[in-house]
């Protein structure tokens, strides 16, 4: 009879260590999951931070070419002003002297 309590016992220890490894399992199981959510979510922070700060480069270098456009455009635009210039002047007297003739 002794030994039948001891061997049942034994089984509900077991029993009782299984089921606690089991819980343990689990939270371990789930201390993982929320370990790589949160590094998920990092990464992801840091992914939108390296994003944001491509975006300001790229916008800031837009606006210098969008500077060095303009200048050159100006640049180009006062070249043919002033080659222009002249023409136009000579063009409108051949005009006048077409008209009087």
């Amino acid at each position: 009879m002794e030994l039948i309590k001891k061997i049942k016992q034994a089984e509900t220890e077991a029993q009782e260590m299984i089921d606690q490894a089991r819980v343990r399992a689990g939270e371990e199981a789930e201390k993982g999951r929320k370990k790589r959510l949160q590094a998920q979510a990092d990464a992801e922070q840091e992914r939108k931070k390296a994003v944001e700060a491509s975006v300001g480069a790229a916008e800031a270098q837009g606006r210098i070419e969008v500077e060095d456009l303009k200048a050159q455009a100006e640049s180009a635009r006062q070249q043919l002003r002033e080659h222009v210039a002249g023409k136009t002047a000579e063009a409108a007297a051949k005009v006048v002297n077409y008209l009087r003739a």
